[in-house]
């Protein structure tokens, strides 16, 4: 799979060669384009829109064919569109004309023309447009239904002009007239030429600074992706080094930042997991070795079957029972796959309850709890959990409570809060380390020290399961004078339960 992987991505463009590719194709694109236009298609674009404009006169001035001031009508259409104009009767006769064009050639026809022209925009539905040019003919034009292909040739009317002629039959109060406009088509050779030989020059200078463009412009942005992509590899090798990237704008310099940060919660990880690793083994491997131990010694020296030695190893397998399942619990509570299940209940009977069996468990090693309360509290949470919460502030409390054993827990009410606080006389907690003491085997010393009382994962237990009830939590210590880890529920009204 991984040597599928590599030979897709040899074959595959870097964004630097495609972002060069891309800017010289569209380049080339748009210079071809300008070649078609200027230069291949110039001549017909030029036709079809002198083709346009004479199309759009006819209709006009058909309009105004029978009124009275049809000559001015005519005399501004010449002027202003460059047109020689003729309205004529059915007989012949000439009603209006108008000429502004050298030798125009609708002025020198004769009447057979006139009437060729008559018939042919007759059978075509009363329009008809043809061109003509030095050679002599009509040109097979196109203005209605049917296609025309019939020359004429009169090679005394035409020089080295070419023209085009709209016929248009206009029928009025039984009355018919014939309005022939006559424009001429320049000839475009010499300005293609022009073109062509600009075009040329023009080509060249824009492919040179496109491709110079393409280049410096690919190796801008490309340059910091390539250089992210570089480091996002070494992520993936193992090298969690924090990337230190210069981007060349917004988007690259926001993936810098990701990336650094990346790496640097990567390292934060890794080295997270090999503490963790070590200490689960360390925990794993401890009371394995003491039940493997006694059990041997059991078995090997007449008289060790004791009931103290058997109560070691039941202990010692449910401190193994307990880390286990502990690590389960946190598992499903970071997976999210654990659900709660509320129900009201008092809060401060649930703390001295567990209270009275810490004091049952501890009594003949010296501990001192002492419980301080501002009456009875209720609170909606899961009883279980919350039990579990309590259980691990305390077991957290009694690991690092120093020589004397003392442990307070005060419960407090205000605002519609229910606040509990377990603080101890302990080594206490340094500013800086205590937004980490909820990070799972996260040791204040850096030394891992068994604790009699718990798996080292009871702080990342506590975090887990307040977040789910949408609890308030925290932790206040100075270094030298213990710690107070508290956490803050909703208060509820007690009537439910009672009842």
């Amino acid at each position: 799979m991984a040597t599928v992987l590599k030979a897709k991505r040899k074959r595959q463009l870097s964004i630097k060669w495609r972002l060069l590719l891309t800017f010289f194709s569209f380049t080339a694109a748009m210079l071809a384009a300008l070649w078609l236009l200027q230069v291949v298609f110039l001549d017909e674009f030029y036709r079809g829109i002198k083709t346009r404009e004479i199309r759009a006169a006819s209709e006009t001035v058909a309009k105004k064919a029978f009124s009275e001031d049809i000559a001015g009508v005519l005399e501004e259409l010449v002027a202003d569109n460059q047109i020689c104009a003729m309205l004529l009767t059915t007989d012949g006769q000439v009603v209006a004309s108008a000429d502004t064009l050298p030798n125009c050639l609708i002025h020198r026809m004769t009447s057979l023309d006139l009437f060729i022209l008559y018939n042919f925009a007759a059978e075509n539905d009363g329009t008809f447009l043809a061109r003509f040019n030095q050679e002599g003919g009509y040109g097979s034009f196109t203005m209605g239904k049917a296609p025309f292909d019939r020359l004429v040739k009169k090679p005394y009317y035409f020089d080295d002009r070419e023209s085009i002629i709209s016929v248009r039959l206009v029928e009025q109060g039984g009355s018919e007239r014939m309005l022939l406009l006559d424009t001429t088509v320049s000839p475009v050779g010499a300005t293609v030429q022009t073109l062509r030989i600009q075009l040329l020059m023009v080509t060249g200078v824009t492919l040179i600074l496109s491709l110079v463009l393409a280049y410096f412009l690919s190796r801008h942005i490309a340059k910091p992706v390539m250089d992210i992509s570089r480091a996002a590899r070494q992520l993936s090798g193992g090298s969690y080094t924090p990337y230190a990237g210069r981007g060349g704008y917004r988007e690259v310099l926001a993936l810098d930042q990701t990336l650094t940060q990346a790496a640097a919660d990567l390292e934060k990880v890794e080295q997270l997991r090999r503490e963790l690793l070590a200490n689960i083994s360390h925990d794993l491997r401890t009371p394995l070795t003491m039940i493997t131990g006694y059990a041997e010694v059991m078995r090997d020296l007449p008289g060790e079957n004791t009931p103290e030695n058997v109560q070691i190893i039941i202990d010692e397998a449910n401190r193994l029972t307990e880390l286990v399942n502990d690590l389960l619990d946190l598992s499903k509570l970071q997976a999210g796959v654990v659900t709660l299940s509320p129900a009201v209940f008092s809060f401060t009977a649930l703390i001295q309850g567990i209270l009275a069996r810490y004091q049952k468990l501890t009594e003949n090693k010296g501990v001192a709890f002492t419980f301080e309360g501002d009456g009875e509290a209720f609170v909606e949470a899961d009883r279980t959990r919350l039990t579990q919460v309590v259980y691990n502030l305390i077991n957290n409390a009694l690991h690092y409570s120093g020589e004397e054993k003392s442990i307070r827990l005060r419960q407090s009410r205000a605002d519609g809060w229910v606040k509990l606080e377990i603080i101890d006389n302990g080594e206490g907690i340094s500013e800086e380390q205590l937004p980490l003491v909820w990070e799972r085997y996260y040791k204040i010393d850096k030394v891992h020290r068994r604790s009699s009382l718990g798996t080292g994962l009871g702080l990342s237990i506590v975090q887990s399961v307040l977040v789910l009830h949408g609890a308030k939590y925290g932790v206040e210590s100075k270094l030298g004078e213990g710690s107070n880890f508290w956490f803050s529920l909703p208060e509820v009204d007690g009537t439910a339960e009672k009842t």
